[in-house]
């Protein structure tokens, strides 16, 4: 896939790693898909191993017709973003992604300790609905198809995605693990 229909990241992407990284990888996911709940330990893993060779970012790809509770879940995680918790509610919805109703997501709020009546109010009214259909739409303008979508310093991966295979790719693409 062409790297110039990728969007570049930005101060709205959810990044971790430094800016400067020889390499970053940008996950299109769903919270409520399986595949992705797979992916979730290999990123983290990856992220561990290559440490400033690698800026990871996460972007939201909610597959609405066969993850009812995608899109809600995705908004939760921006709600979460806006108090600074983008990255521990990341990790809450994918360890729990059986559990993903509108209660879970306001008990996930409680127990990060956010301000549960914000994170409320802010889910309820869709306030982050178009945060997380701008990144659906440029995950399809880039040719995510599927989740989880990685894109390699702004190249599709279109291998598997388990450890071995990302990282070499990783590797590929400029990083040296730790």
């Amino acid at each position: 896939m062409n790297a110039s229909s990728l969007t570049p990241i930005d101060e709205t992407d959810h990044t971790q790693g430094p800016d400067d990284a020889p390499v970053t990888l940008i996950e299109y996911g769903d919270f409520e898909c399986p595949v992705c709940g797979q992916a979730y330990p290999i990123v983290e893993r990856l992220r561990r191993d290559y440490g400033d060779d690698l800026r990871f970012a996460f972007r939201h790809l909610p597959l609405n017709k066969v993850h009812p509770h995608a899109a809600q879940a995705a908004q939760a995680a921006e709600a979460a973003g806006a108090q600074d918790q983008f990255w521990a509610m990341h990790a809450t919805l994918f360890k729990n992604q059986r559990a993903l109703e509108d209660d879970d997501l306001k008990r996930y709020a409680e127990d990060l300790d956010l301000d549960s009546a914000r994170f409320a109010q802010e889910l309820d009214d869709g306030v982050y609905s178009r945060r997380v259909q701008a990144d659906l739409r440029g995950g399809m303008r880039a040719g995510a198809n599927g989740t989880p979508s990685f894109f390699i310093n702004g190249v599709r991966h279109d291998g598997d995605f388990d450890f071995d295979t990302l990282s070499q790719a990783i590797t590929k693409a400029g990083g040296a693990c730790s």
